[in-house]
């Protein structure tokens, strides 16, 4: 799912392509997409584009006459920048947004079409589909830390929660706790304020750093390399790969169709953490050490 970092990306393309450019027609081509009754698609049209900005993870679309697009990309939705009109994908194409001077088009990959579009007519329905999580680079110390302290979860669990911080998924958590060298089930309940300062750079830092650098790889183009998995990063998606600070394999956790990447010599103490199906299967001859893992 695209995070902060590729979602400021997104923003800035679609600002600087059509902000003051007229919205002609909004062609939907995916029957699940558009989750809104009121406005009707032809009610956009013919209006210019006042802004655009991220809402959590939702780019939001503001055109003149207090109408918004709301898009949220889900898992595998994917935006692109191409001449006026163009013709929308079969199979992955989902919509095309028809400006003045190109269209933006909306793929998804997959046969789960999880991606949705809301047409809203006005402020309050808007602020309605914001989660209300703190934004990660704006946020003081001491509204990080009330925020991490809201509910007692895992601090991997709380980091994702976009009620408590706006635009934070499986990846960036993952770089982020990495960064901060901390377990990423530890509870919240049982930090440290030094461990909370930690977390909060640590967070600062790691989305400071991946928004410069898409930035510099994407320049003036459109990004078209949207992905979770990037190749300088420490830990995530970076399974039996060494950790950069280490060297020690990069271990996991799997949970339904998602897992946590993590450094157990950086993180937890050289502790494994217990994969709820391979502790199961394996039980006692699960291994509890970097080292009993080794041997």
């Amino acid at each position: 799912m695209p995070e902060l970092p590729d979602l400021a990306l997104y923003v800035d393309a679609i600002a600087s392509r059509t902000v003051g450019q007229t919205l002609e027609q909004i062609r939907i081509v995916g029957v699940n997409l558009l989750r809104t009754v009121t406005p009707e698609p032809e009610a956009t049209a013919g209006r210019r584009v006042r802004g655009v900005r991220r809402m959590a993870k939702r780019i939001v679309i503001e055109l003149e006459g207090a109408i918004y697009l709301v898009l949220h990309l889900m898992i595998a939705g994917r935006l692109h920048w191409r001449e006026p009109r163009a013709k929308v994908p079969a199979k992955v194409g989902l919509a095309a947004f028809d400006f003045t001077g190109g269209s933006l088009v909306l793929t998804e990959a997959g046969s789960s079409k999880r991606a949705s579009l809301h047409l809203i007519g006005d402020e309050a329905a808007l602020a309605a589909l914001d989660p209300g999580g703190v934004e990660p680079l704006e946020a003081t110390l001491e509204q990080f830390g009330a925020a991490l302290g809201r509910e007692n979860h895992t601090v991997k669990r709380s980091l994702t929660d976009p009620r408590l911080f706006a635009g934070i998924g499986n990846a960036y958590s993952d770089e982020i706790l990495h960064r901060a060298k901390l377990s990423p089930l530890v509870l919240t309940s049982r930090l440290r304020p030094a461990e909370v300062a930690r977390l909060f750079e640590a967070m600062r830092e790691t989305l400071s750093l991946w928004t410069a650098r898409l930035r510099e790889e994407a320049g003036e183009g459109f990004p078209e390399k949207v992905t979770a998995f990037r190749p300088g990063m420490a830990v995530h998606g970076r399974y039996r790969h060494p950790c950069p600070v280490c060297g020690a394999p990069v271990q996991r956790v799997v949970y339904a169709d998602n897992e946590t990447n993590y450094c157990a010599r950086c993180q937890t103490g050289g502790r494994l953490l217990a994969d709820r199906a391979l502790s199961r299967l394996l039980k006692a001859d699960w291994p509890r050490t970097l080292e009993e893992l080794e041997e």
